[in-house]
Parts: structure tokens; sequence; C-alpha cells
């Protein structure tokens, strides 16, 4: 069983949605969330994916129910939150994980535009539509949890990167904007994962050398340790080169399962030997 630092299991019984959960760190947040108890909405537009992130959880004896569900649209974000608590009774944590990574140049506009614009739609007007979904049902229990994903593009502007890096920016300000107005109603918590090559995020984008962006000073030197046969995988060393998904999950798993009265309000992930500058 997974636990906090303490050893206690605040999860259990909660109830946990997720976006974005037919893959990557959405789809291991679940089964985590699952193993401690949590009963989980998993939502998504790849209906295999759900199928399967459900199944793998019953299969253990959790609680979960898959959602076709659109990030884009509003009305499908507030069905999905209505069928939670249908089924569920409650909507404890709202996890806005759904995100697209578009990077590219501004010379590289004709390429990018129409990608751009599904990231605005997806990491900004997603991440709100998931906020606001369950703010009401929320706010009437008097207590909630909200995890934004993020990423630490969104604290500083780099090239290669105006687009996504503006729209994690983006998320960054909705969360402590909502931390404030709800005033301990609704606890928020921002998470910010560095490069995570195993969740499939990197296929979106438009330009490789955008990438560039994010590593400056450090960028020959950080890739040709990537690119080394023996690059350091291991994640009890101080060397660890990139995170895996399962990182990510973990750390999520750790801002929610803590007492109501603790809210973890930021969290950067890191693999230790990374070069990012940001």
């Amino acid at each position: 069983m997974i636990a906090n630092v303490a050893g206690v299991n605040h999860l259990d019984g909660k109830v946990v949605i997720v976006t974005g959960a037919a893959g990557g760190f959405g789809r291991l947040t679940c089964i985590r969330a699952a193993a401690l108890g949590a009963k989980v909405v998993a939502a998504d537009v790849d209906v295999a994916g759900l199928q399967d992130v459900v199944a793998t959880i019953t299969a253990s004896d959790g609680a979960a129910m898959p959602v076709v569900a659109d990030v884009r649209d509003l009305a499908q974000m507030k069905a999905m939150a209505a069928a939670a608590v249908e089924h569920f009774g409650a909507i404890d944590v709202m996890i806005n994980n759904a995100g697209v990574m578009p990077l590219a140049f501004f010379a590289d506009h004709a390429d990018a535009a129409d990608a751009w614009s599904r990231c605005i739609d997806i990491n900004i007007k997603g991440v709100l539509h998931g906020m606001v979904a369950v703010y009401d049902q929320m706010i009437s229990q008097g207590r909630g949890h909200v995890v934004n994903i993020s990423s630490i593009y969104g604290n500083f502007p780099v090239v290669g990167a105006a687009v996504y890096g503006a729209s994690k920016a983006a998320v960054n300000v909705m969360s402590e904007s909502l931390r404030v107005e709800a005033h301990g109603r609704i606890k928020v918590t921002i998470v910010k994962p560095t490069g995570v090559p195993g969740t499939g995020l990197g296929g979106g984008i438009i330009n490789p050398t955008a990438f560039l962006g994010s590593l400056g000073q450090n960028a020959e030197s950080y890739l040709s340790r990537l690119r080394s046969a023996d690059a350091d995988r291991d994640r009890e060393s101080i060397g660890y080169v990139t995170l895996a998904p399962d990182d990510i999950a973990e750390q999520v798993i750790y801002a929610i399962n803590q007492p109501w009265g603790v809210s973890i309000g930021d969290i950067t992930i890191r693999a230790a030997g990374d070069g990012y500058i940001l």
C-alpha cells in the first residue's frame, strides 16, 4: 500500500476525477489512487484507453468508472462532474491532467498554428472547464481539492515554447486565483514536471529543436548525457537524467494523500541530474 510520509492513508473513500486518464501519468495516478481506496472517475476521449484503465482497477477490486469527455467542451465536463456525483455521491479531488505540448518557434507558424490553437483549447480552456465543472459541488460540500498539472515551462519564457509556456503560465495564474478566492474551502495544488519522455507528450512537438530553449547553456552537455549508452536511469542515483511517468504519479498521490487541513500548494518534480534551466 502507498501512504504519505506519516504512514496514514487519507485517500480511502475519496472521489477522485482525473482527466487525460487513458495514458501517461494520468493512467498511473488513477491506478495508484484506486489502490489506496479512492473511487476514481477516469475521463478522456480515448475510449479504449479508458476501458483499459478501469478494467485494470476493477480487476484488483478497486472502484472506478469511465467517462468519455473532451476537456475543451464545458458541457461535457459538467456532465462528467454530474456523473461522478450521481455514481459516487461527491467530488473530493479534481486532477486536471490532460494537456498537449506543441513546441515551435514563431517562425514555424505555418505548421504550428492549428496545434497552438488546440493547445490553448486543451491546456487553458480545458483546465478552466475542469475547475468550473467541480466548483459548485466542492463549495456545497464545504471542501475539495483541485490539482492542476502545469510545467516548468510556465515559470519563465524561453524560445520555442511561447504558446505552450503561456498556456502553463495561465494554469499557474488560474490555480492561484482559485486558491485565494476559495479561501480554505478548496485546496489547490500546482504540479510542475520537467521532461517526462515516457508520457508521449513529446509527440506533439512541431519543431524538435524548439526543445533546446529549456536547456539553454546546458543543452550540449545534457543531450550528450541523454544519448550516452550508460545514461543514468536509476532513480536511486543522484545522476538520474530524466523522469519516468511513475515519478510524477507518485508525487501527485503525495499531494492528494494529505489531511484536509494540509495543502501542498506548488510542487516541481525534477530528475536530480536533469539539465533544465527553468
